[in-house]
C-alpha cells in the first residue's frame, strides 16, 4: 500500500490531474554544465549559472551546513593549526587529523603546529556543524554547498588537498560537485550570528579574522526587537481560617486546633495524693 501511495503523490502533481508540480527540475547540474560548456567551448571548466531556469537549484538558508572548506588568512597561510578538536568532538567520527609541527623557515600556519593530514568521510559525515563551532582559529566552516555525490567509496573520503581553498581562497570545485554562484559566501553563517560568550552587548560585533579572497566577512543583521514576554498569573482565593465557631479545622471535633479536648487536660492532683508525695 506504501508504493501505491507513492505513486499517487506523484499522479497528483502531473498537469494532466490538474495537479501542480511541487518539485524542480533540478538535474544535480548536468543540464547547466552541459549548457556552460556550450557557451564557453574554449573553457575546459566553465562554471555553470542559475540563469538556466530548466536546471536551478533551490534556494538555500542563510545557515545551511553543507561541504566543508578549510580556510586560509588574508596573507595565505593556512588557519588550520592541528589541533585535533575538529576530530574529537565529531559525533560520527568522520573527521581524520594529524598534526605536524612548522618549519620554523617556512611554516604553513601561524601557529607551532599544523594539519599535516586532514580527512572527512561524507559516508559518515552528519553535517552536523560541531566541527566548526570547536575550531579555535575558523580553519574548517562549512559552504553552502549540497549537491555532490559519488559513484565510489574512494571520492567520499575527501583529503586535505580537496578541502584546503586555493590560492585565491575559493573552494576547489571537484568534477562530481555542482557549485553554483553564492554557494560559497555564506559559509557557517550561525557561526557569525552569535555573540561571544553569549553577551547580548556583542551581537552584530566583528569576531573573527579575515579569509583569503573575502576579506573579514560581514555579520548577519541584527534581529529585531522582540516583543515583552507576556506572564500569565494565576491569582488564588485564601482558605478560610477557622474560626472558634467552625469545627472544620479540628476535624470535625468541634473543638479548635489550639484547644486541647476535655480528654487530654491534665486534672488537678486531689489533697490526699499530694500528702502522700510529701
Amino acid at each position: 500500500m506504501g508504493y501505491l501511495n507513492g505513486f499517487l503523490v506523484t499522479l497528483r502533481q502531473h498537469r494532466l490531474f490538474g495537479g501542480k508540480r511541487v518539485t524542480t527540475s533540478y538535474s544535480g547540474g548536468r543540464v547547466a554544465k552541459k549548457q556552460a560548456r556550450k557557451a564557453n567551448p574554449e573553457h575546459p571548466e566553465p562554471a555553470p549559472s542559475n540563469d538556466n531556469n530548466a536546471d536551478e537549484k533551490i534556494p538555500k538558508p542563510e545557515r545551511l551546513h553543507g561541504r566543508h572548506v578549510l580556510n586560509r588568512y588574508e596573507d595565505g597561510m593556512e588557519k588550520c593549526i592541528g589541533c585535533e578538536l575538529c576530530a574529537g568532538v565529531c559525533p560520527a567520527k568522520c573527521i581524520y587529523v594529524r598534526g605536524a609541527d612548522n618549519d620554523p623557515l617556512d611554516p604553513v600556519s601561524p601557529g607551532e603546529r599544523y594539519g599535516f593530514v586532514y580527512e572527512i568521510n561524507y559516508l559518515r559525515c552528519i553535517h552536523c556543524d560541531l566541527c566548526v563551532e570547536a575550531c579555535p582559529t575558523e580553519a574548517i566552516t562549512e559552504s553552502k554547498l549540497f549537491e555532490f555525490s559519488f559513484t565510489n567509496r574512494r571520492d567520499a573520503v575527501y583529503t586535505k588537498n580537496e578541502l584546503v581553498v586555493s590560492e585565491d581562497g575559493k573552494p576547489k570545485r571537484l568534477p562530481w560537485e555542482d557549485w553554483r554562484e553564492g554557494d560559497d559566501l555564506l559559509t557557517s553563517g550561525w557561526m557569525r550570528a552569535t555573540s561571544p560568550a553569549g553577551d547580548a552587548d556583542f551581537v552584530g560585533t566583528v569576531g573573527w579574522s579575515g579569509e583569503l579572497g573575502y576579506g573579514v566577512r560581514p555579520p548577519e543583521p541584527k534581529e529585531a526587537p522582540r516583543p515583552a514576554a507576556t506572564v500569565r498569573t494565576i491569582t488564588r482565593e485564601p482558605a478560610p481560617t477557622a474560626g472558634p465557631e467552625s469545627g472544620h479545622a479540628a476535624g470535625g471535633s468541634g473543638q479548635s486546633a489550639a484547644e486541647p479536648s476535655p480528654d487530654h487536660q491534665q486534672s488537678e492532683p486531689s489533697p490526699d495524693h499530694r500528702a502522700g508525695h510529701q
